[in-house]
């Protein structure tokens, strides 16, 4: 009974020792787990600090350094020649948007220095919203100040809607390589009822119009809206034709050309022949040697570079929502 008992009694320190290193783990592991999570939180914090000093910094540069957030480039100083670039998509959110452009203009004309304006082109066109809203400020500035002549010059290229604006302009010139034209309208979709079909798709789309969902690519066309949505085109070409004809007048050679409204494209060398352009040159040319002062001040209107990043964030959000319905509207190019 005695080594019964001394072997009982021996086993119960041991027992009581797995039950300490057990506990001591689990404290060692709660401290651990308590560290990781502290410096997790620290991190979280230091990030946090890092990204509000940073957006301290941007909006302190935008405020407090000189020219970095403004918006009008122009710094007049005597008689000059006004510059402004019509550069890339004709776009609401765009550096060519009506609002920039008009801004530009209304500034260039009020200015006391402008000798003559220069509409720089270098856009393949784009919203004829955009571009009826340039065309209509051209033509109204033009009878306000009719001292100051406004010259379209076109580089590379002037189409479509580009060309819509420039035909408001008292003279169009381009290079003789240059593209001028492209007198028409265009509106893209896209068609997934076959590769819906072969998957095994069912599209279904509730309305409260017979026709609210007729642009849907993911539907059948049906003849009857096929026909009215190209009558709206048909319709937006009629009102760009119109304007070109009031612009030009009768310096078009041959208003009634087949092809001078079929939407093609023409070199500078052909335009002149059609009557689309009046001359030959760049705006150095035409600064020069048509409105008599060589001095040039861009009146361009600079976005900062806040605003810059905010309106591609949109616009790309906009165009990404365009693509997945496939579609987008009337076009002018």
């Amino acid at each position: 009974m005695a080594d019964e008992w001394d072997a009982s009694a021996a086993e119960k320190p041991a027992r009581g020792g797995a039950t300490e290193d057990s506990k001591s783990w689990k404290l060692l592991e709660k401290t651990l787990l308590a560290g990781v999570q502290e410096q997790r939180r620290a991190r979280r914090w230091g990030i946090f600090f890092k990204l509000l000093t940073f957006a301290y910094l941007i909006t302190a540069l935008i405020l407090f350094v000189p020219g970095l957030g403004l918006k009008k480039a122009a710094a007049t100083s005597g008689a000059h020649t006004a510059l402004i670039d019509v550069n890339g998509m004709i776009a609401d959110k765009e550096s060519a948007s009506a609002d920039n452009i008009i801004s530009s203009l209304r500034d260039a004309f009020e200015d006391a220095g402008t000798k003559g304006v220069i509409l720089r082109i270098n856009s393949p066109g784009g919203s004829p919203v955009q571009s009826g809203y340039i065309y209509d400020e051209i033509r109204r500035l033009r009878a306000e100040y009719p001292q100051t002549k406004l010259y379209a010059v076109i580089s590379d290229l002037g189409a479509s809607g580009a060309y819509y604006i420039a035909s408001a302009a008292d003279q169009i010139y381009a290079d003789k390589a240059s593209l001028v034209g492209s007198i028409g309208v265009t509106a893209t979709t896209f068609g997934f009822v076959g590769t819906m079909e072969k998957f095994g798709v069912d599209r279904r789309v509730y309305t409260s119009g017979e026709h609210k969902a007729f642009l849907d690519p993911f539907q059948p066309q049906k003849q009857e809206e096929t026909e009215f949505w190209q009558g709206v085109l048909d319709t937006t070409h009629k009102q760009f034709i119109a304007s070109v004809k009031q612009g030009r007048g009768d310096r078009l050679k041959d208003a009634e050309h087949p092809e001078l409204f079929s939407g093609l494209v023409w070199s500078g060398e052909q335009a002149l022949k059609l009557g689309l352009i009046d001359g030959l040159g760049n705006a150095s040319y035409v600064a020069r040697e048509i409105i008599g002062e060589k001095e040039m001040v861009d009146f361009t209107l600079q976005e900062s570079p806040f605003d810059r990043f905010a309106k591609t964030i949109g616009a790309s959000m906009a165009e990404h929502a365009a693509m997945w319905m496939g579609f987008q509207g009337p076009a002018l190019r």
